[in-house]
């Protein structure tokens, strides 16, 4: 049985809090080396996991530290280091999204080929057991031909004000446009159940809510100096505090760990939302991206889906149903349902929940992708979202949003 080396750029909730420790776990993938600019983190998870820590990037590439290199970083971070890590002979699992640019994607691709590393792209969802399980039951024609799918993004409202408002994903001109930062799961499921490129694309979406001109009568600039702290849904105070009492008052866990530093504590969370960026008012920060978008797609084998990414949801989760000439399917986060519908026959249910093993996100499909990532290192397994295979649903996303720019125009993705 192989066992593999690790090293982690990047040491966030993703690379060393997730993936990190599910390798730790696996027993396989032991991490070897850590690169981050936060002394606090670097220290924090070298001590975990017995790793050499770099704060400096520079030092960290003069040369190969180990089998595989974990690619968590800041996404307009990810070409530039993917490159450089290839050319290093690194084999790498790259944190999605890829890059906001065709161009980037194209030179990481082709450094891919020059080099030979192998790629795999974090599109957890396709590890994820629900969502495996409704492309068996489409693959076995379970509700016939697939004519069409209609996807629904839960974002949550709590949600798009962290990453979306206050957060890193908040502005146009820093990072990937909101179709791509938050739906690249989605645009990847949706060609993957297609089993198609995708044809064409239209798309509308806006920012709505989250701009200065909805703000409360005499809100403040900051929340815990407001006098909606207590009542207003967005509070940073009811959003990052009071609910992470509410979940125990963990030491580490997103996306408190995002706002504060860690260990996370009352103090940490209090000084975090008193001064830094995620204590601001929702209505009065610097975000330009949207916080509702809508796709329709047109696949070439004729297959057709629509993709809603919705901010205004009380809570998390997808919700996917698949059309098809012989019956429907549907599956639903929230309600822990994949339901099947055959035509004249009484309807099958399985609970979600009963196909997931706790502990990691993603509805099971962090843990499934690190078992993939070890049977491709190993030359056993099937690398389902390679590089390749990714950079088909960000060219979709980077035709939905040009659609989006154009006032909803059918865009074509190959002329």
């Amino acid at each position: 049985m192989k066992h593999f080396t690790a090293a982690i750029l990047g040491c966030g909730n993703r690379g060393a809090e997730t993936y990190g420790k599910l390798f730790k776990e696996s027993g396989r993938i032991s991490v070897v080396a850590l690169c981050d600019p936060d002394e606090v983190r670097l220290q924090t998870y070298s001590d975990l996991f017995g790793a050499e820590g770099f704060s400096s990037e520079e030092e960290f590439f003069e040369k190969r530290r180990a089998d595989l290199l974990v690619i968590a970083s800041l996404d307009r971070d990810h070409v530039r280091q993917g490159i450089r890590a290839l050319a290093l002979g690194y084999d790498l699992l790259l944190e999605k999204p890829i890059s906001d640019s065709r161009e980037e994607c194209e030179a990481l691709f082709a450094a891919q080929k020059k080099y030979g590393g192998k790629v795999l792209v974090c599109h957890v969802l396709r590890y994820a057991p629900a969502f495996v399980k409704a492309k068996e039951l489409l693959e076995e024609g379970a509700i016939g031909k697939l004519v069409s799918v209609q996807a629904l993004e839960r974002v949550a409202y709590w949600h798009v004000a962290h990453s979306y408002v206050r957060g890193n994903w908040r502005r146009r001109d820093e990072t990937a446009p909101m179709i791509l930062a938050k739906c690249c799961h989605d645009l990847d499921l949706l060609q993957y159940y297609a089993c198609s490129r995708a044809k064409s694309i239209s798309s509308t979406g806006e920012l709505t809510y989250f701009k200065r001109e909805n703000a409360p009568e005499g809100a403040a600039e900051r929340c815990v100096r407001c006098k909606y702290v207590e009542s207003c849904p967005y509070s940073a105070k009811r959003i990052y505090l009071d609910r992470w009492k509410a979940e125990g008052s963990p030491v580490s866990a997103w996306p408190y760990l995002q706002a504060a530093r860690y260990p996370l504590s009352e103090q940490s969370i209090g000084e975090a939302i008193e001064k830094g960026p995620y204590g601001r008012c929702v209505f009065a920060c610097d975000n330009d991206v949207v916080d509702h978008q809508t796709a329709e797609i047109v696949f070439e084998n004729s297959v057709t889906a629509t993709l809603t990414m919705m901010g205004f949801t009380a809570e998390c989760g997808r919700n996917y149903r698949f059309f098809g000439t012989l019956g429907d399917l549907e599956l639903d986060e929230a309600t822990d349902k994949l339901t099947l519908r055959k035509f004249g026959e009484p309807q099958r249910e399985l609970k979600i929940s009963a196909l997931i093993e706790e502990g990691y996100g993603h509805g099971g499909g962090d843990r499934g992708l690190v078992a993939r990532l070890i049977e491709v290192l190993s030359g056993e397994g099937t690398n389902e979202t390679s590089l390749e295979a990714s950079v088909e649903s960000h060219l979709m996303a980077f035709a939905a949003e040009e659609s989006r720019l154009q006032g909803g125009a059918r865009i074509e993705l190959r002329k």
